[in-house]
């Protein structure tokens, strides 16, 4: 049964010459509200492998103003592991980047 911190989730990717479809379930933990959470995300890509991690932290900067600060820490296996750390480093840091821009776009307020 699914509770309002877990939530499934698929994900398509291509890292170097290797493409998988990733699914799996995300978690929000070690809620602080309204400071900080950890996104645990895990996702099996068959043979591809899987991939899990990100951690969050919330600054309220001004009453309508929080800044979202967050750290990807990537754990992975299988055939993405042997492409090297430094590409999956960096294409996780990216795609993290990707995701948080569009929650921004998502959750920011409207200009007027």
């Amino acid at each position: 049964m699914a509770t309002p911190t877990d939530m499934t989730s698929t994900v398509v990717i291509k890292v170097g010459p290797v493409k998988a479809t990733f699914r799996g379930k995300v978690t929000l933990m070690d809620l602080d509200p309204p400071n900080s959470y950890r996104i645990v995300g895990e996702g099996a890509g068959g043979v591809a492998g899987f991939a899990k991690g990100a951690d969050v932290r919330l600054e309220a900067e001004a009453p309508d103003v929080t800044i979202l600060h967050y750290e990807t820490n990537a754990q992975i296996g299988g055939k993405l592991a042997q492409l090297g750390s430094r590409l999956i480093d960096s294409i996780s840091r990216k795609l993290a980047a990707s995701f948080f821009e569009n929650f921004a776009s998502i959750v920011a307020p409207a200009a007027f």
